[in-house]
């Protein structure tokens, strides 16, 4: 696969969807959600929005060796000027296919993990030094995504879990899984600010990819998909995914 081009939008042409080119797979197809009339984005907020989301979070898991499970961590903390996430890049490694990623902390489930909200804690605290248990609240589990690559499901769940950081907690990062990490506030995203494509090849095709330019790094695939769902769900109160992206 040829490393992705991000193209930035043209903020004077942007309309209120983004949409990919007729070149990119359906599954691939996302709409892009602006919240300009949707509640402010502060931790109040989005802690509300989500309750929804909160009773399933504890949900059981099948025992391995089920289908491969994962789980990420998408953590806010107040910015001041409203909620921010933070976005790891994860560490160049060959053979991964999410090499230098922008993402959120996680990884697979362990089996001595009871949940998988026990793997989203674990992995957030093995990757960055966060302690969610200790300095996180839990705000809701969105729904499960499959994990694509290239744009083929290679036949692993991930469940994004939403938490609000208590306190501000230093970084200790692993340096095999992580390369480093930012604070972004949601509120700009959320509107479009810095929204483009990625384009890359694949097998002889072009496929342009929504995305968004955060402080010199470029949020898509995954990420940009969790993301979204998030959005979708402070706008509102649910999510409905493309059938794609469904467990």
């Amino acid at each position: 696969m040829v490393a992705p081009t991000p193209r930035r939008a043209n903020p004077s042409r942007a309309k209120p969807g983004l949409k990919l080119s007729r070149t990119a797979p359906v599954a691939e197809v996302l709409i892009y959600l602006p919240l300009s009339a949707a509640p402010a984005l502060d931790l109040t907020t989005i802690a509300a929005r989500l309750l929804p989301f909160r009773a399933s979070a504890r949900a059981p898991v099948d025992r391995l060796p089920a289908p491969p499970r994962a789980a990420v961590a998408a953590i806010l903390r107040d910015g001041g000027a409203g909620a921010e996430v933070l976005f790891i890049r994860r560490a160049e490694r060959p053979g991964d296919p999410w090499s230098g990623h922008m993402a959120f902390p996680g990884g697979r489930r362990d089996e001595a993990d009871p949940d998988l909200y026990a793997t989203a804690v674990r992995e957030t605290r093995e990757e960055v030094g966060i302690d969610l248990d200790a300095h996180g609240t839990l705000l809701g589990r969105l729904p499960d995504l499959e994990a694509v690559v290239r744009s083929r499901p290679v036949g692993l769940l991930i469940t994004p879990f939403v938490f609000a950081l208590e306190r501000e907690v230093p970084f200790t990062f692993d340096a095999e899984e992580v390369a480093g990490a930012l604070w972004a506030p949601l509120a700009p995203l959320a509107r479009g600010a810095g929204a483009g494509t990625v384009v890359y090849q694949r097998e002889g095709a072009t496929l342009e990819l929504p995305c968004w330019h955060v402080e010199g790094h470029v949020v898509w695939g995954l990420t940009y998909r969790m993301l979204q769902m998030l959005f979708e769900a402070v706008r509102q109160g649910s999510v409905h995914p493309p059938e794609a992206m469904r467990g």
